[in-house]
Protein backbone atom coordinates (compact mmCIF):
# COMPACT_ATOMS: atom_id res chain seq x y z
CA UNK A 1 0.00 0.00 0.00
CA UNK A 2 1.07 3.17 -0.07
CA UNK A 3 2.03 3.65 3.55
CA UNK A 4 5.23 1.03 3.11
CA UNK A 5 6.05 2.39 -0.25
CA UNK A 6 6.78 5.82 1.29
CA UNK A 7 7.79 4.19 4.63
CA UNK A 8 10.28 1.67 1.93
CA UNK A 9 11.73 5.30 -0.14
CA UNK A 10 12.60 6.69 3.18
CA UNK A 11 14.47 3.82 4.59
CA UNK A 12 16.27 3.57 0.77
CA UNK A 13 17.23 6.80 0.94
CA UNK A 14 18.74 6.74 4.11
CA UNK A 15 20.90 4.30 3.31
CA UNK A 16 21.77 4.91 -0.43
CA UNK A 17 21.76 9.05 0.05
CA UNK A 18 23.37 9.61 3.40
CA UNK A 19 23.91 13.34 4.42
CA UNK A 20 27.16 15.07 4.41
CA UNK A 21 26.92 17.60 7.04
CA UNK A 22 26.23 16.37 11.01
CA UNK A 23 22.68 16.10 11.65
CA UNK A 24 20.87 18.38 14.14
CA UNK A 25 21.55 16.50 17.33
CA UNK A 26 24.92 16.59 16.16
CA UNK A 27 25.19 20.52 15.90
CA UNK A 28 23.48 21.16 18.68
CA UNK A 29 25.95 18.93 21.12
CA UNK A 30 29.31 20.22 19.56
CA UNK A 31 27.97 24.15 20.31
CA UNK A 32 27.43 22.88 24.08
CA UNK A 33 30.00 21.40 24.33
CA UNK A 34 32.30 24.37 22.66
CA UNK A 35 30.46 26.92 24.72
CA UNK A 36 31.04 25.36 28.05
CA UNK A 37 34.79 24.80 27.04
CA UNK A 38 35.54 28.33 25.26
CA UNK A 39 35.66 31.83 27.87
CA UNK A 40 32.86 34.10 27.65
CA UNK A 41 32.54 37.44 26.13
CA UNK A 42 34.58 36.13 22.48
CA UNK A 43 32.13 38.28 20.77
CA UNK A 44 33.68 37.41 17.21
CA UNK A 45 32.00 35.79 14.14
CA UNK A 46 33.76 32.37 13.42
CA UNK A 47 32.63 29.78 11.58
CA UNK A 48 30.38 27.16 13.09
CA UNK A 49 31.58 23.94 12.25
CA UNK A 50 35.46 23.91 10.93
CA UNK A 51 35.23 22.26 7.30
CA UNK A 52 37.38 18.65 8.19
CA UNK A 53 36.86 15.88 5.40
CA UNK A 54 37.95 13.27 7.36
CA UNK A 55 35.47 14.38 10.28
CA UNK A 56 32.62 14.76 7.75
CA UNK A 57 33.34 11.09 6.78
CA UNK A 58 33.22 9.95 10.38
CA UNK A 59 30.05 11.73 11.11
CA UNK A 60 28.44 10.54 7.42
CA UNK A 61 29.20 6.94 8.61
CA UNK A 62 28.88 7.09 12.30
CA UNK A 63 32.30 5.23 12.80
CA UNK A 64 36.04 5.95 13.17
CA UNK A 65 37.77 6.88 9.80
CA UNK A 66 39.94 3.99 9.20
CA UNK A 67 37.10 1.82 10.28
CA UNK A 68 34.77 3.19 6.73
CA UNK A 69 34.24 0.82 4.07
CA UNK A 70 32.40 2.40 1.49
CA UNK A 71 31.61 2.42 -2.23
CA UNK A 72 32.30 5.37 -4.15
CA UNK A 73 29.57 7.69 -5.56
CA UNK A 74 29.44 10.55 -7.58
CA UNK A 75 27.71 12.71 -4.80
CA UNK A 76 30.84 11.96 -2.40
CA UNK A 77 32.56 14.59 -4.69
CA UNK A 78 30.51 16.91 -2.86
CA UNK A 79 32.71 16.79 0.35
CA UNK A 80 35.91 17.64 -1.34
CA UNK A 81 34.26 20.46 -3.02
CA UNK A 82 32.49 22.13 -0.31
CA UNK A 83 35.88 21.92 1.15
CA UNK A 84 38.13 23.57 -1.57
CA UNK A 85 35.30 26.54 -2.10
CA UNK A 86 35.30 27.41 1.94
CA UNK A 87 39.01 27.05 1.98
CA UNK A 88 39.24 29.90 -1.27
CA UNK A 89 36.20 31.55 0.47
CA UNK A 90 37.43 31.51 4.00
CA UNK A 91 40.66 29.74 4.77
CA UNK A 92 42.20 29.54 8.25
CA UNK A 93 45.41 30.93 7.67
CA UNK A 94 44.97 34.32 6.23
CA UNK A 95 42.47 35.92 8.29
CA UNK A 96 44.83 35.24 11.32
CA UNK A 97 46.93 38.46 9.80
CA UNK A 98 44.21 40.89 10.33
CA UNK A 99 42.17 42.05 13.51
CA UNK A 100 39.23 39.52 13.42
CA UNK A 101 35.87 41.57 12.86
CA UNK A 102 33.58 42.04 15.65
CA UNK A 103 29.71 40.81 15.45
CA UNK A 104 28.46 44.27 16.34
CA UNK A 105 29.96 47.63 16.74
CA UNK A 106 31.65 48.67 19.70
CA UNK A 107 31.62 52.44 18.92
CA UNK A 108 35.19 52.80 17.49
CA UNK A 109 35.98 53.61 13.87
CA UNK A 110 37.99 50.35 13.69
CA UNK A 111 35.05 48.40 13.37
CA UNK A 112 32.66 49.96 11.47
CA UNK A 113 34.43 52.93 9.51
CA UNK A 114 32.36 52.70 6.72
CA UNK A 115 28.95 53.65 8.27
CA UNK A 116 30.43 56.36 10.51
CA UNK A 117 28.59 59.55 9.74
CA UNK A 118 26.33 57.96 6.68
CA UNK A 119 23.92 55.04 8.37
CA UNK A 120 23.99 56.15 12.32
CA UNK A 121 20.55 56.87 13.96
CA UNK A 122 20.59 60.40 15.91
CA UNK A 123 20.99 58.19 19.39
CA UNK A 124 24.09 56.50 18.16
CA UNK A 125 25.28 59.46 16.75
CA UNK A 126 25.25 61.01 20.13
CA UNK A 127 26.14 58.17 21.86
CA UNK A 128 29.27 57.85 19.45
CA UNK A 129 30.20 61.77 19.81
CA UNK A 130 30.17 61.63 23.63
CA UNK A 131 32.80 58.54 23.11
CA UNK A 132 35.01 60.53 21.20
CA UNK A 133 35.42 63.22 23.72
CA UNK A 134 35.10 61.16 26.54
CA UNK A 135 38.18 58.88 24.96
CA UNK A 136 40.23 61.53 22.91
CA UNK A 137 39.70 64.80 25.58
CA UNK A 138 39.63 63.10 28.94
CA UNK A 139 41.02 59.26 28.71
CA UNK A 140 44.15 60.21 26.33
CA UNK A 141 46.05 63.09 27.94
CA UNK A 142 45.71 61.37 31.29
CA UNK A 143 47.19 57.76 29.62
CA UNK A 144 49.92 60.13 27.72
CA UNK A 145 51.16 61.68 30.66
CA UNK A 146 51.17 57.84 32.95
CA UNK A 147 53.01 56.68 29.45
CA UNK A 148 55.85 59.03 29.62
CA UNK A 149 55.81 59.00 33.35
CA UNK A 150 56.17 54.98 32.97
CA UNK A 151 58.84 55.18 29.97
CA UNK A 152 60.98 57.78 32.27
CA UNK A 153 61.08 55.95 35.13
CA UNK A 154 61.98 52.36 32.91
CA UNK A 155 64.64 54.19 31.25
CA UNK A 156 66.61 55.89 33.94
CA UNK A 157 65.72 52.85 36.30
CA UNK A 158 67.62 50.66 33.71
CA UNK A 159 70.73 53.05 33.21
CA UNK A 160 71.34 53.25 37.44
CA UNK A 161 70.87 49.57 37.95
CA UNK A 162 73.41 49.02 35.22
CA UNK A 163 75.52 51.02 37.52
CA UNK A 164 75.66 48.52 40.41
CA UNK A 165 78.20 46.49 40.80
CA UNK A 166 77.15 42.64 40.10
CA UNK A 167 76.18 41.49 43.33
CA UNK A 168 72.77 39.84 44.24
CA UNK A 169 70.92 43.15 45.48
CA UNK A 170 71.05 44.58 41.53
CA UNK A 171 68.79 41.36 40.93
CA UNK A 172 66.15 42.68 43.79
CA UNK A 173 66.77 46.04 42.31
CA UNK A 174 66.39 45.24 39.02
CA UNK A 175 63.20 43.52 39.83
CA UNK A 176 61.32 46.56 41.55
CA UNK A 177 62.16 49.03 38.66
CA UNK A 178 60.72 46.05 35.99
CA UNK A 179 57.65 45.56 38.15
CA UNK A 180 56.86 49.30 39.05
CA UNK A 181 57.83 50.64 35.56
CA UNK A 182 55.24 47.51 33.80
CA UNK A 183 52.68 48.17 36.63
CA UNK A 184 52.59 51.74 35.68
CA UNK A 185 52.50 51.56 31.55
CA UNK A 186 49.65 49.06 31.68
CA UNK A 187 47.44 51.53 33.89
CA UNK A 188 48.44 54.43 30.48
CA UNK A 189 45.72 51.56 28.92
CA UNK A 190 43.10 51.38 31.23
CA UNK A 191 44.10 48.06 31.67
CA UNK A 192 41.74 45.17 32.97
CA UNK A 193 43.72 42.06 33.77
CA UNK A 194 41.95 39.06 34.97
CA UNK A 195 44.96 36.59 36.45
CA UNK A 196 43.57 32.62 37.00
CA UNK A 197 46.02 30.33 38.39
CA UNK A 198 48.44 32.26 40.23
CA UNK A 199 49.82 29.59 41.83
CA UNK A 200 51.21 28.36 38.59
CA UNK A 201 53.33 31.49 38.12
CA UNK A 202 57.04 30.65 36.72
CA UNK A 203 59.85 30.95 39.06
CA UNK A 204 62.58 29.85 37.00
CA UNK A 205 62.29 27.59 33.80
CA UNK A 206 60.71 28.75 30.37
CA UNK A 207 57.38 29.86 29.92
CA UNK A 208 55.68 29.87 26.90
CA UNK A 209 52.21 31.88 25.67
CA UNK A 210 50.02 32.67 22.90
CA UNK A 211 51.41 35.87 20.97
CA UNK A 212 49.38 38.81 19.71
CA UNK A 213 51.03 41.58 20.24
CA UNK A 214 54.08 43.01 21.88
CA UNK A 215 51.79 44.38 25.13
CA UNK A 216 51.82 40.60 25.82
CA UNK A 217 55.21 41.00 27.66
CA UNK A 218 53.86 44.34 29.40
CA UNK A 219 51.15 42.00 30.79
CA UNK A 220 52.50 38.89 31.97
CA UNK A 221 55.34 41.32 33.79
CA UNK A 222 53.06 43.17 35.80
CA UNK A 223 52.67 40.00 38.06
CA UNK A 224 56.56 38.59 37.35
CA UNK A 225 60.05 39.32 36.28
CA UNK A 226 60.98 37.48 32.91
CA UNK A 227 63.94 36.99 31.06
CA UNK A 228 63.03 38.11 27.43
CA UNK A 229 64.09 36.12 24.10
CA UNK A 230 63.13 37.80 20.78
CA UNK A 231 63.97 39.68 17.34
CA UNK A 232 66.40 42.54 17.78
CA UNK A 233 64.36 45.76 16.89
CA UNK A 234 65.00 49.48 16.33
CA UNK A 235 63.74 52.52 16.75
CA UNK A 236 61.37 52.53 19.76
CA UNK A 237 61.32 49.07 20.79
CA UNK A 238 65.42 48.98 20.41
CA UNK A 239 65.84 51.69 22.56
CA UNK A 240 64.07 50.11 25.40
CA UNK A 241 65.78 46.40 24.77
CA UNK A 242 69.39 48.07 24.75
CA UNK A 243 68.43 49.63 27.98
CA UNK A 244 66.78 46.66 29.72
CA UNK A 245 70.12 44.27 28.24
CA UNK A 246 72.21 47.01 30.31
CA UNK A 247 70.66 46.79 33.45
CA UNK A 248 71.04 42.89 34.07
CA UNK A 249 67.81 40.96 33.20
CA UNK A 250 69.75 38.48 31.00
CA UNK A 251 67.47 39.04 27.76
CA UNK A 252 68.22 37.35 24.44
CA UNK A 253 68.07 39.74 21.43
CA UNK A 254 68.53 38.15 17.88
CA UNK A 255 68.50 39.13 14.43
CA UNK A 256 66.07 35.92 12.39
CA UNK A 257 67.77 35.86 9.05
CA UNK A 258 71.39 35.09 10.91
CA UNK A 259 71.39 31.14 11.26
CA UNK A 260 74.63 32.01 13.37
CA UNK A 261 71.90 33.51 16.15
CA UNK A 262 69.81 30.86 16.17
CA UNK A 263 72.43 28.45 17.38
CA UNK A 264 73.80 31.42 19.77
CA UNK A 265 70.19 31.45 21.28
CA UNK A 266 69.91 27.91 21.45
CA UNK A 267 73.07 27.68 23.70
CA UNK A 268 72.26 31.09 26.08
CA UNK A 269 69.09 29.73 26.37
CA UNK A 270 70.46 26.44 27.50
CA UNK A 271 72.92 28.14 29.94
CA UNK A 272 69.75 30.42 31.71
CA UNK A 273 68.01 27.63 32.12
CA UNK A 274 70.53 25.67 34.32
CA UNK A 275 71.22 28.78 36.81
CA UNK A 276 68.26 28.48 39.25
CA UNK A 277 69.32 32.21 40.51
CA UNK A 278 68.33 33.59 36.87
CA UNK A 279 64.53 34.87 35.89
CA UNK A 280 62.19 32.41 34.04
CA UNK A 281 62.65 33.02 30.60
CA UNK A 282 59.64 34.45 28.31
CA UNK A 283 59.34 32.96 25.03
CA UNK A 284 56.15 33.32 22.29
CA UNK A 285 57.30 29.81 20.39
CA UNK A 286 54.56 31.31 17.29
CA UNK A 287 57.31 33.84 16.57
CA UNK A 288 54.87 36.79 15.02
CA UNK A 289 51.42 38.25 16.42
CA UNK A 290 48.61 36.54 15.75
CA UNK A 291 44.99 38.21 15.80
CA UNK A 292 44.12 36.31 19.41
CA UNK A 293 41.53 34.07 17.74
CA UNK A 294 43.80 31.24 16.93
CA UNK A 295 47.24 29.89 17.91
CA UNK A 296 49.59 29.03 15.28
CA UNK A 297 52.51 26.56 14.85
CA UNK A 298 55.66 26.87 17.34
CA UNK A 299 58.46 26.19 16.71
CA UNK A 300 60.26 23.86 18.69
CA UNK A 301 63.90 25.22 19.63
CA UNK A 302 62.23 26.36 23.54
CA UNK A 303 60.79 22.72 23.62
CA UNK A 304 64.49 21.21 22.58
CA UNK A 305 65.98 22.78 25.40
CA UNK A 306 64.26 22.11 28.57
CA UNK A 307 62.30 18.39 29.11
CA UNK A 308 59.27 20.74 30.91
CA UNK A 309 57.91 24.32 30.16
CA UNK A 310 55.11 26.42 32.20
CA UNK A 311 52.29 27.93 29.62
CA UNK A 312 50.37 30.62 29.50
CA UNK A 313 47.00 31.18 27.81
CA UNK A 314 46.39 35.10 26.98
CA UNK A 315 42.97 35.98 25.85
CA UNK A 316 42.13 39.79 25.35
CA UNK A 317 38.58 41.12 24.78
CA UNK A 318 38.19 42.68 21.52
CA UNK A 319 34.86 44.48 21.82
CA UNK A 320 36.83 47.26 24.10
CA UNK A 321 40.37 47.30 22.04
CA UNK A 322 41.72 45.69 19.47
CA UNK A 323 45.62 44.97 20.65
CA UNK A 324 46.61 42.68 17.69
CA UNK A 325 49.90 44.30 15.94
CA UNK A 326 49.98 43.79 12.31
CA UNK A 327 53.67 44.74 12.06
CA UNK A 328 53.51 44.12 8.18
CA UNK A 329 51.14 46.95 7.56
CA UNK A 330 51.70 49.04 11.02
CA UNK A 331 54.59 50.31 13.01
CA UNK A 332 54.33 49.49 16.81
CA UNK A 333 53.54 53.36 17.63
CA UNK A 334 50.54 53.59 15.95
CA UNK A 335 49.29 50.16 17.10
CA UNK A 336 50.13 51.32 20.64
CA UNK A 337 47.97 55.06 19.26
CA UNK A 338 45.13 52.53 18.61
CA UNK A 339 44.92 50.72 21.99
CA UNK A 340 45.50 53.99 23.85
CA UNK A 341 42.25 55.94 22.02
CA UNK A 342 40.29 52.61 22.27
CA UNK A 343 38.04 52.31 25.52
CA UNK A 344 40.38 49.82 27.94
CA UNK A 345 42.30 46.99 27.49
CA UNK A 346 40.87 43.71 28.61
CA UNK A 347 42.73 40.41 29.00
CA UNK A 348 42.49 37.38 30.44
CA UNK A 349 45.65 35.69 31.97
CA UNK A 350 45.60 31.81 32.53
CA UNK A 351 48.46 30.32 34.41
CA UNK A 352 48.61 26.61 33.41
CA UNK A 353 50.44 24.19 35.85
CA UNK A 354 54.07 22.69 34.35
CA UNK A 355 53.90 20.22 31.44
CA UNK A 356 56.53 17.95 30.69
CA UNK A 357 57.66 15.95 27.86
CA UNK A 358 56.93 12.61 27.68
CA UNK A 359 59.47 9.52 27.72
CA UNK A 360 60.52 8.92 23.59
CA UNK A 361 58.83 11.99 22.48
CA UNK A 362 60.19 14.66 20.19
CA UNK A 363 60.10 18.01 20.48
CA UNK A 364 58.03 18.85 18.12
CA UNK A 365 55.06 16.55 19.36
CA UNK A 366 56.23 18.03 22.49
CA UNK A 367 55.38 21.36 21.06
CA UNK A 368 52.15 20.49 19.61
CA UNK A 369 50.80 19.32 23.01
CA UNK A 370 51.48 22.02 24.72
CA UNK A 371 49.98 24.52 21.88
CA UNK A 372 46.90 22.36 22.08
CA UNK A 373 46.69 23.04 26.19
CA UNK A 374 47.35 26.21 25.38
CA UNK A 375 44.30 26.89 23.20
CA UNK A 376 41.93 25.18 24.93
CA UNK A 377 42.66 26.82 27.83
CA UNK A 378 42.26 30.23 26.01
CA UNK A 379 39.13 29.34 23.42
CA UNK A 380 41.28 29.49 20.73
CA UNK A 381 41.69 27.65 17.38
CA UNK A 382 44.30 25.25 17.40
CA UNK A 383 46.11 25.58 13.70
CA UNK A 384 49.15 23.57 12.67
CA UNK A 385 50.39 26.38 9.95
CA UNK A 386 53.31 28.10 10.16
CA UNK A 387 52.77 31.62 11.25
CA UNK A 388 55.58 32.95 9.25
CA UNK A 389 53.66 32.64 6.22
CA UNK A 390 52.87 36.46 7.10
CA UNK A 391 55.90 37.05 5.39
CA UNK A 392 56.52 34.03 2.91
CA UNK A 393 54.97 31.53 0.68
CA UNK A 394 53.55 28.31 1.66
CA UNK A 395 56.35 25.66 1.66
CA UNK A 396 56.48 22.61 -0.59
CA UNK A 397 56.85 19.97 2.51
CA UNK A 398 53.21 21.62 3.67
CA UNK A 399 51.46 21.41 0.28
CA UNK A 400 52.64 17.94 -0.16
CA UNK A 401 51.45 17.29 3.95
CA UNK A 402 48.07 18.26 2.36
CA UNK A 403 48.02 15.95 -0.84
CA UNK A 404 48.70 13.00 0.87
CA UNK A 405 45.81 13.76 3.82
CA UNK A 406 43.07 14.34 0.92
CA UNK A 407 44.82 10.73 -1.07
CA UNK A 408 44.30 8.88 2.38
CA UNK A 409 41.02 10.07 2.37
CA UNK A 410 40.66 9.24 -1.55
CA UNK A 411 42.04 5.10 -1.04
CA UNK A 412 39.42 4.78 1.46
CA UNK A 413 36.74 4.20 -0.93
Amino acid sequence: NKNTVEHERSDENEVDLPSFLPNKNTVERQRSEDSESLPNNTNLIEKEIPTDIRVAIETMFNAPFENVHHQFQLVDTTLFIKAGIESIVDDDVTKRFSAAELAGWNLLTRTNRNYVGTHLSARLTFLYTMGIIIRYIILVPLRINILIIGCLFMFFGNIMCSLLPSQPYKLRVYRFISLTSYRILIRAMSAVIRIHGRENIPRGGICVANHTSPIDVVLLQTDNVYSLVGQRHGGFIGLFQHSMSRAGGNHIWFERSEANDREAVRRKLGAHVLNPENPPVLIFPEGTCINNTSVMQFKKGAFEVAGKVYPVAIKYDSVFSEPFWNSSRETFLHSIINIMTAWALVADVWYLPCVSSKTGESSIAFANRVKADIAKRGGLVDLLWDGQLKRGKIKPSQLEEQQRKISKVLKSY
